[in-house]
């Protein structure tokens, strides 16, 4: 769908340069999507991957972030091998709807309530983000820390257009529960994509 050079703003990588891939096509629908244009799977260009990796060795990036929709949805294996053997990084954000293909670095598991993740990807994840939306969403994300291995970091995370009211929730959350981590969007309050 698009691809272009920025900061990861949310999560473990937060602040770090990346080159995100976002792949079109979802079958997952959250309602509070900020990339809806990205669920249709034929509305968007199909580019060679070779341009693809081309693209991200003209920056300095040393990690792409490989997202959606669902990317999952993809086989992911072609372009994580190009893109690691050209010595980048390779991160995914996936709801964990489909099965894991390709090679990661890094995989963020962000599962939504929509269409849970399927449970071999949850002792592979080494970031599992929840989007809090309302109050109900802490034990939900309870359910899926206790499947992710120990060294899996954890973090909560508003819910953009509910920010105001669940940021302070979460922030007494993570002072009685401390293995959970605050995760904001900061490449939203700077204005970077």
């Amino acid at each position: 769908m698009e691809h272009f050079y920025t900061i990861q703003g949310e999560g473990y990588h937060q602040g770090k340069a990346a080159y995100f891939i976002r792949l079109g096509g979802c079958d997952v629908g959250c309602t509070w999507c900020d990339v809806k244009e990205s669920w249709p799977f034929d509305a968007h260009p199909q580019w060679p991957l070779a341009n693809i990796v081309e693209a991200v060795k003209k920056t300095p990036a040393r990690m792409a972030v490989i997202t959606g929709g669902e990317p999952l949805l993809h086989p992911l294996l072609p372009l994580t091998t190009a893109l690691r053997e050209n010595g980048i990084a390779t991160n995914i954000e996936t709801s964990g709807s489909a099965p894991l293909s390709g090679e990661w670095d890094w995989i963020c598991l962000s599962p939504k309530k929509f269409k849970q993740p399927l449970p071999g990807i949850l002792p592979m994840a080494h970031e599992l983000k929840v989007i809090v939306y309302n109050k109900t969403d802490f034990a939900w994300g309870e359910e899926f820390a206790a499947q992710v291995s120990p060294e899996c970091k954890l973090y909560l995370q508003p819910e953009w257009s509910k920010a105001a009211q669940m940021t302070p929730l979460i922030i007494d959350y993570i002072k009685e529960h401390p293995q959970w981590e605050l995760s904001l969007q900061i490449h939203k309050y700077i204005n970077v994509p």
